[in-house]
């Protein structure tokens, strides 16, 4: 008959006044007869036996004890260094690792098709369907019919839910925070921090412009090495006020700025009239002036520059041109004389026409005047009008008919005519 050697682990526990048993065995003094020596120390001692560990049952998993070969028995004997109660015994055979029990949880018999006699146990005895150690994960107690206590949950309520918003709703089996988590973490366990740029409640909030963003506390979004140029406040989400830029804001804008960078204090904006650069710190170049000093200076005097805002001219103006701007348009001297000569001597010859015609029209008044005052005028017997029709019916006569020479010889002055003219 051949025989084999024995490879064990063994547990013995006793019923304590808490909900569960305690191993009693573990880690205790052990012996054992005709130890395997062919291996390892480690792999075979006895002391393996009372470890506690049954996650590999095989050969070279040192956690079971092995005996010697061809022996007729093995022995193991456990120092329990005192008197106690046993509840039961425990002995776990080498499997190589294959399913020691039902490979489902919870079930028991010969097809491991009965379910345990304890709903909530995880273990139960492949035989009886006792419950042999072991709760599914969220429950506790003797037979596993209490959850775990309030912040605990997972196999053996070992696991402390972490960063629930409200622990009362910390699930007990898994650990899932039912009432989401706490600000600056997510996950269905609250166990992540939210992302590096992000914050507060369910992580939907954005880091501010903060020096390091990953300084930004994920709870509040306070930034924790400050802010970056720019920018200030505890969230770093204030832009620096009008006028000022760069770290802390402690730097002033160029006062010839139409409106500066917050970051780095360039003149974006423009500049005002008179100046240019990106900081607006020069003054027009040479013959220029004005709104992005794009005007042309006009003609000042030893042809100086302009002032650079406003274009006049500070010294004066070249000869024809008018201050302050000197900005008209060039006309030789002579040219302009000229015409100054030409128009006032137009101008002399029409006073002198007017008095000339004054003097000619005064004159005529005068000597008619005069006239009518020194000479008797003949009055003829026959009226103006008869002379007038005579003098109708003889135009056109070559000779002058007796009425006229009538005329002639009873007057041989002129002035009846001339009164009549």
């Amino acid at each position: 008959m051949w025989t084999y050697s024995l490879i064990i682990g063994i547990t013995c526990t006793c019923n304590t006044f808490s909900s569960a048993f305690e191993n009693i065995a573990l880690q205790k003094p052990t012996y054992q007869k005709h130890q395997y020596l062919r291996l390892a120390d480690s792999l075979t001692r006895a002391s393996n036996a009372v470890d506690g560990l049954k996650t590999n049952l095989s050969v070279l998993g040192a956690q079971c004890v092995i005996s010697e070969n061809d022996q007729p028995s093995a022995l193991l004997w456990v120092n329990l260094t005192s008197i106690l109660s046993i509840h039961h015994i425990n002995i776990y055979f080498r499997t190589e690792n294959n399913p020691w029990s039902c490979s489902r949880l919870g079930v028991y018999g010969d097809n491991c098709s009965i379910p345990c006699l304890d709903p909530q146990c995880k273990y139960c005895d492949l035989r009886t369907g006792t419950c042999r150690g072991g709760c599914y994960p969220g429950y506790q107690g003797h037979t596993c019919e209490l959850e775990c206590a309030v912040g605990f949950y997972g196999d053996g309520c070992q696991k402390q839910c972490r960063h629930c918003i409200n622990m009362m709703q910390c699930h007990h089996v898994n650990g899932t925070c039912l009432g989401g988590c706490e600000p600056g973490y997510k996950g269905d366990n609250c166990m992540q921090v939210c992302d590096i740029g992000t914050f507060g409640l369910h992580c939907n909030e954005i880091c501010g412009q903060c020096q390091d963003l990953n300084d930004c506390l994920q709870t509040n979004g306070s930034c924790l090495s400050g802010c970056s140029s720019g920018y200030q406040g505890d969230l770093c989400k204030t832009t620096c006020p009008n006028g000022t830029f760069g770290l802390g804001c402690d730097n002033d804008c160029n006062s010839t700025c139409r409106g500066c960078n917050n970051i780095n204090g360039l003149c974006d904006t423009g500049c005002y009239p008179g100046w240019k650069g990106i900081y607006c710190h020069q003054t027009c170049s040479f013959g220029y002036y004005g709104d992005n000093c794009s005007m042309n200076c006009g003609y000042c005097l030893n042809y100086e520059t302009c002032h650079h805002i406003n274009g006049s001219c500070l010294s004066g103006c070249q000869s024809g041109f008018q201050v302050p701007l000197c900005a008209n348009v060039y006309q030789p001297l002579n040219s302009s004389n000229n015409q100054q000569s030409s128009f006032y001597s137009v101008l002399g010859l029409f006073c002198v026409s007017l008095i000339l015609n004054g003097v000619f029209i005064a004159y005529i008044i005068i000597l008619r005047k005069s006239r009518n005052r020194g000479t008797k005028v003949y009055k003829p017997e026959s009226s103006s009008k008869e002379i007038r029709k005579r003098e109708d019916e003889t135009a056109g006569f070559d000779s002058v008919n007796e009425g006229y020479q009538e005329l002639g010889e009873l007057s041989r002055s002129n002035t009846t005519y001339d009164y009549v003219s």
